[in-house]
């Protein structure tokens, strides 16, 4: 998968509550379906899909252990998806800064009122 692709499909998946959520549990421990799905008020079959997409994303993979399949969590991804961002969080600090200087040299200007200015 290209990078913009696979920088598409992450945020499309981190886009859903749930999906967010998912990871969040798979950062604990590997988990099954069911377990997934216990804090969910929703059908397993419907955490299997969300778990396809995340896994289409590259951010879970899925394994066989016996009879059960368990999610794993694919951090490097997300990785990639912070390295986008952070660029933007860099041109938004950077425009703060600015703001916050240019504050600061209005506040430290002498001001007159309108009063002042028509007396002048």
């Amino acid at each position: 998968m290209v990078m913009d692709d696979q920088l598409t499909a992450v945020f499309a998946a981190l886009a859903d509550p749930t999906r967010r959520a998912l990871l969040q549990r798979l950062t604990e421990s590997d988990a099954n379906v069911a377990e997934l799905a216990a804090p969910f008020e929703m059908s397993q079959p419907a955490i299997s899909k969300h778990l396809r997409v995340l896994e289409g994303a590259g951010l879970i993979t899925r394994s066989r252990h016996a009879t059960a399949r368990f999610s794993h969590l694919e951090a490097e991804p997300l990785r990639e998806a912070t390295e986008y961002m952070e660029k933007y969080k860099r041109f938004w600090t950077k425009s703060f800064d600015k703001l916050d200087a240019a504050l600061a040299a209005y506040t430290e200007q002498p001001h007159t009122t309108e009063e002042e200015e028509n007396n002048a």
